[in-house]
């Protein structure tokens, strides 16, 4: 057991760490991993959650052969985090976060990976920039339509939202859990569980809170989109429901599935194999 939990806790090291100056100024933390002449990748990771989300990814076989590079969304981990409800409800404050580390870090066509509330981030930046400097979309459990009824959103989070966003810390606490809970099929690995904990206390509530305050509409983007797309999605995502999926394929002309049957909301831990194959395929083909 003490083995296993070491191989599980292993970090790779970044090959680079910048801070990143993006929308309106804000400071964000990036880091870079793997081969700095492969292809870039770049990782959005979603609400309430962490770069290192992506740790399987940036440890495993995607490493030795591409750029990835992993960032903290504003508000979140290591990136600045102001109780500020203004910083987070512009959609161009989002889409120039990421226009600032792709330029930053003079990225090439990379690939974009979208994971839940990524979603949201990457077609903000396609509203506003194009796709003409990247060179495809996988998004994966990824939110790209919020309607006031929340008709694509999963109870896992629904249920949840409203204590994890609140002051009260052991309700706060408790949401959180639950959450963690309804985001897989079989549980994590007690090192997964407790570093995932840990990520997703460090957002202020106030944050999380910040994040729900927009309605968002991107069909007009997708619809519109001359890249590929590849859609993760797990058939047992209790978070972001297939529901959002199927949207996407019916308004998106340049996208194709992959269904992850038995699969919740996290397709790269819970089969990060398979993930990683289908990633490294798809920024291959597109890159």
């Amino acid at each position: 057991m003490e083995r296993t939990l070491i191989i599980e806790g292993a970090q790779a090291d970044p090959i680079a760490t910048h801070e990143v100056r993006g929308g309106g100024g804000l400071r964000l933390h990036v880091r870079e991993w793997g081969d700095p002449q492969g292809s870039p990748i770049v990782f959005v990771h979603g609400w309430s959650q962490s770069q290192l989300c992506w740790s399987r990814q940036i440890a495993g076989p995607l490493a030795e052969d591409f750029r990835l590079v992993t960032f903290d969304l504003r508000g979140h981990g290591m990136s600045e985090q102001p109780l500020d409800p203004a910083r987070y409800v512009d959609a161009r404050l989002w889409a120039d976060d990421l226009n600032a580390v792709i330029e930053h870090l003079a990225l090439d066509r990379p690939t974009l990976v979208a994971w839940s509330y990524g979603g949201f981030v990457v077609t903000d930046y396609l509203a506003v920039f194009g796709d003409a400097a990247i060179a495809g979309v996988d998004l994966v459990g990824a939110a790209v339509l919020r309607t006031p009824g929340f008709e694509h959103i999963g109870p896992g989070l629904l249920e949840n939202a409203g204590d994890a966003c609140g002051p009260d810390l052991p309700a706060n606490i408790a949401a959180v859990l639950r959450f963690l809970r309804a985001c897989t099929v079989r549980p994590l690995s007690d090192h997964d569980w407790g570093t995932a904990l840990c990520w997703n206390m460090v957002v202020p509530p106030a944050v999380r809170g910040a994040l729900f305050a927009r309605e968002i509409d991107n069909d007009d983007v997708l619809s519109s989109l001359s890249v590929p797309v590849l859609v993760t999605h797990g058939r047992a995502d209790a978070i972001v429901l297939p529901a959002m999926a199927e949207h996407v394929m019916g308004v998106c002309p340049t996208a194709r599935a992959s269904w992850y049957e038995g699969v919740g909301h996290l397709p790269f831990m819970e089969d990060s194999g398979r993930f990683d194959r289908e990633l490294a395929e798809f920024a291959g083909q597109v890159g």
